[in-house]
């Protein structure tokens, strides 16, 4: 009997109800596997309808069309002899579960259904699943006559081939403190498998690589990680990261940002490393529960007779990027999805030399960047789409700025509070990424709008440099704004029109997660666009991203960006000079705003609780009532505008404190902003803050008298 077993895992890049692309993909992986050997093939979870369907998940017409795929799928030659598993909704009993679907040569051998459900940050798999509650549970399940005329295991149970034993878990099941690995490997069980939608935040592949080793570091095994990658559909991106582990190692590494729909990952493993490791970590009787797994037994091998000359997989280093270089592909591979999937040509930029702008366009670039060098690798999938896109079947890139210019245009909008520093600063950044770059000047759109309004109101507003109140003050500011929005929708109908091109552009927003936090925007300005790639990314991470694009894309341009504070430009100027900067306009710095939304969101801190973690954070630099005052001030901004999330742009999903209102951080938009109980709790504590300094420096006061009066 042969002992090393040659397995296969993929990321692939699905979209939510694609069902004949999930499906050509789903066999392309198939097809990749079996040429390199492998006698099992994961994929990730719910692959065949794509993970992100949401409310279609309601529908028969999901349900159907999934079991319509599985047929074509057990019918096609590519599936012969391979053990495939692939995932898709299901429903048993009237009840709908996620789950997995293992079949060899036409016939299903087993339904395992999802147990422990995500339900956390963006994921709401109760709304539309049940969760299995049955451990080590089997039924029958009725297969529809479409499939085959019979009934099948479906439940909390195992694969036993003819030499080794194979379980399944999904996604989150490993996330959890009770992951079924654990009992399975108590039971015998060799083979893990985890099929996954797990998406991408900055600074998350490590936990999920370290979930992935110590999974089968404490009782040894094989570890088969499969995920979606790309954008299907909404503001996530699924990083990939596809994976095999045996006994805590790493032995094969998916990429995490790839232009290629489809990424098989072949690892061939020796079952007896498995045996000898658990030689003398698991015995008989450490396994505590006396019910023991259903075993689906099935004829077939996932090892070869005469394997002795088969080389095996070493263990090796685990390469993670950096957050910079996550910002450079994620939001790139995401931006690019969303473009060839929308129909549209293109992307529309207003660029206004400052750190988020600039930000949005280096992604941009680097996308153009990405796509060329999949054209240099033969991605003919990717040359197939940039032709499309640019509507021209005879086009190749000869560079990413020539690739950059048929698809990106962006567009300085002036107006008389604009600096010459700004200008000259999104001029040469568009230059040496090779954009498409239009300047344009917006005072008389301006002065007509408010000429409108003084025409029917009998006043003329002032900005407050030259008497006016508060009150002027803003809405001179949103006009602005809100003009270069109409405008950026305009551009991006017609540009092309206007260059005898085809088609339209998107508009990209460029408003960042803390700006976002605060209400530190205009509501439907240039922040309201189609699609924003850094809503979701803190203004700390976009200079250190900046600083990288600078070195890593040899862009000098962006050392006056990321030299230049923050504003907005939209007061007048002081001797041509800019005289509004974003941190003195908000209260407080962008690193105590990033900090500020890390508790309020990852440790669920309301202002009580903030202020009582924040006099120890700061207590160095200041004082307990500064910091009841910037604790009030950020509640006080954040509730009068959070109705501002309601129509934010969708932004790309990459922080952990997002304040993203559409599913992830779901809260009120109507506040007492007054926090009158909160905030009496606060000023109860800085009271006593001070009585206790004033009792101490009274002792200390009289100590020290007493100690100088000592003979």
């Amino acid at each position: 009997m042969g002992r090393k077993v040659t397995l296969a895992t993929c990321s692939l890049n699905q979209w939510a109800l694609d069902f004949q692309g999930n499906l050509s993909r789903v066999l392309k992986s198939i097809e990749v596997a079996k040429s390199k050997g492998a006698r099992y093939r994961l994929g990730p979870e719910l692959e065949i309808c794509g993970y992100g369907c949401a409310d279609h998940f309601y529908e028969s017409d999901t349900l159907l069309h999934s079991l319509q795929v599985l047929k074509e799928l057990m019918q096609s030659p590519i599936t012969t002899d391979i053990i495939c598993d692939v995932g898709m909704p299901i429903m048993h009993h009237n009840v709908r579960y996620n789950c997995r679907v293992l079949f060899l040569n036409k016939k299903i051998l087993l339904i395992r259904p999802k147990m422990l459900l995500a339900n956390y940050g963006n994921n709401r798999e109760f709304r539309w699943f049940s969760p299995w509650t049955q451990p080590r549970h089997v039924e029958d399940y009725f297969l529809p006559r479409m499939i085959q005329e019979a009934t099948v295991p479906f439940g909390d149970c195992v694969l036993s081939t003819i030499d080794t034993c194979l379980g399944s878990e999904i996604c989150a099941e490993m996330w959890n403190p009770r992951s079924p690995h654990i009992d399975m490997g108590l039971d015998g069980v060799e083979i893990f498998t985890n099929s996954s939608a797990s998406y991408h935040e900055l600074r998350k592949a490590e936990q999920r690589v370290m979930l992935v080793r110590s999974a089968t570091n404490k009782s040894g095994g094989i570890y088969l990680f499969a995920n979606q990658k790309g954008c299907d559909g909404d503001r996530l991106y699924y990083d990939g990261c596809a994976m095999i582990a045996i006994n805590g190692e790493i032995v094969a590494q998916g990429a995490q940002f790839t232009m290629d729909d489809v990424e098989v990952l072949v690892a061939t493993l020796d079952l007896e490393d498995i045996r000898s490791y658990r030689g003398e970590r698991c015995h008989p009787h450490m396994v505590y529960e006396p019910k023991h797994y259903h075993r689906v037994k099935v004829d077939f091998m996932l090892s070869v007779g005469e394997d002795v000359s088969l080389p095996t997989n070493q263990p090796i280093r685990w390469r993670f990027h950096t957050p910079e270089e996550e910002i450079s592909l994620g939001p790139a591979c995401w931006l690019w999805d969303y473009l060839r999937r929308s129909g549209q040509a293109g992307f529309l930029l207003p660029l206004s030399g400052g750190v988020d702008s600039s930000s949005t366009a280096c992604i941009v670039y680097s996308m153009c960047v990405l796509l060329c060098q999949a054209i240099r690798d033969d991605n003919h999938q990717v040359l197939e789409d940039v032709q499309r896109v640019v509507g021209d079947t005879s086009y190749r890139p000869e560079d990413p700025q020539e690739l950059c210019g048929h698809l990106f245009t962006t567009c300085y909008m002036a107006t008389e509070n604009s600096s010459e520093s700004t200008y000259s600063r999104a001029r040469e950044l568009a230059s040496q990424i090779g954009s498409y770059h239009i300047n344009l000047n917006i005072d008389m759109a301006v002065k007509g709008i408010l000429g409108i309004f003084s025409m029917v109101m009998g006043k003329v507003p002032q900005f407050r440099v030259n008497g006016g109140c508060a009150r002027e003050n803003l809405a001179l500011q949103n006009i602005q704004a809100r003009v270069r929005m109409v405008l950026a929708y305009l551009f991006a109908q017609l540009s092309l029109w206007a260059r005898g091109r085809p088609g339209g552009l998107l508009v990209l927003g460029s408003a960042n997660v803390d700006e976002s936090l605060t209400g530190y925007f205009t509501k439907y300005d240039c922040s309201s666009a189609d699609i924003n790639p850094i809503g979701g990314i803190s203004k700390t991470d976009l200079k250190s991203f900046l600083q990288f694009c600078t070195d890593h894309f040899h862009l000098p341009a962006l050392r006056s960006v990321i030299a230049a504070p923050p504003t907005a430009e939209l007061e007048p100027l002081a001797n041509g000079q800019v005289s509004q900067t974003d941190e003195a306009d908000m209260g407080m710095t962008y690193s105590e705003l990033s900090l500020i939304g890390r508790l309020r969101k990852i440790s669920k801190c309301g202002p009580y609780s903030m202020f009582c973690k924040l006099i120890h954070t700061w207590g160095e630099s200041c004082s307990p009532s500064q910091v009841a005052a910037k604790v009030k001030h950020f509640f006080r901004m954040y509730s009068v505008n959070r109705h501002k999330m309601t129509t934010v742009t969708p932004s790309y999903h990459a922080e952990n404190y997002s304040p993203d209102d559409n599913r992830f951080d779901l809260r009120p938009f109507l506040y007492n902003t007054r926090w009158s109980w909160q905030f009496r709790c606060i000023d109860d504590q800085v009271t006593c803050f001070h009585m206790l300094f004033s009792s101490t420096s009274m002792l200390l006061s009289e100590s020290y008298g007493n100690w100088t009066s000592f003979p």
